[in-house]
């Protein structure tokens, strides 16, 4: 599977799809043509919320794609590629449309940023989630606002400092995810229940629900570039580059679909 990102609108709601071939792991093109992709469906009029999935019955998205983590070689590669993700949570914070996301499993580094940053969150219970940041020799510093905004402030010290992986429950029970199903089939039936229902929703009162529940959250774009900054000169380390290696080695094919 070649790395890919699609869209389409079904009855009002508009389904984005990613997929790469390692667990879903993102590269910077990918992540540049997803927050566009969010930006551009939003701003249709038909559009009233956006689902956003990712390929595959396994991992719903890895984070950083660890190849070009280790490509990086300059701080402005590694600002443009970190300033990928947050490009990505930017779109889904300020779109203007409801953003649900589907996740089929486990999730790692930023994709568990992805699923803090989405508006309403399905999962199955085999969706663990970790902040592994700290394995490869750098921390959860883009994704943290979005992370720290539905875990709290302590939550996310925890997260970031253990990289231990949390269950769905746990998630549950601290605000990442709204509904956990069994498996991927009883999750889909969740899911297109709701999505139908919100299909038939008010547009105004849907933007309005999005405005408020993100108030408070401007200052955002004001922490980004000393965030993306962290991340980006950490990277460039070579104690990262030997983390990011052995870590990558480790995993061999379990970051496959």
């Amino acid at each position: 599977m070649e790395a890919f990102v699609t869209s389409e609108v079904k009855k009002n709601i508009a389904e984005i799809t990613f997929g790469t071939p390692k667990s879903n792991a993102l590269p910077g093109v990918i992540l540049e043509k997803l927050a566009k992709t969010i930006l551009v469906e939003a701003e249709k009029k038909e559009v009233k919320a956006i689902l956003l999935k990712s390929a595959g019955e396994r991992a719903f998205c890895a984070g950083a794609s660890f190849d070009e983590l280790l490509a990086i070689e300059d701080l402005e590669a590694s600002k443009r590629f970190f300033g990928g993700f947050a490009k990505v949570l930017d779109a889904m914070r300020k779109c203007g449309k409801i953003v649900v996301a589907r996740v089929q499993g486990k999730i790692t580094g930023g994709g568990v940023g992805i699923a803090c940053g989405a508006d309403y969150c399905f999962a199955t219970e085999d969706a663990g989630l970790a902040l592994t940041e700290i394995n490869l020799g750098i921390g959860p510093f883009v994704i943290g606002p979005y992370v720290e905004r539905k875990v709290g402030k302590s939550q996310f010290a925890a997260m970031a400092i253990d990289a231990e992986f949390r269950s769905a429950e746990w998630a549950y029970r601290n605000n990442i995810y709204h509904s956990v199903s069994k498996n991927i089939e009883e999750m889909d039936i969740c899911i297109s229940d709701f999505m139908e229902r919100l299909s038939s929703r008010s547009d105004e009162a849907l933007a309005l629900i999005k405005k408020v529940s993100w108030e408070g959250t401007v200052h955002f774009e004001e922490l980004m570039p000393e965030r993306i900054y962290m991340s980006a000169s950490l990277v460039l380390e070579e104690s990262a580059k030997k983390s990011i290696e052995a870590v990558k080695i480790k995993l061999g094919s379990k970051r496959k679909d």
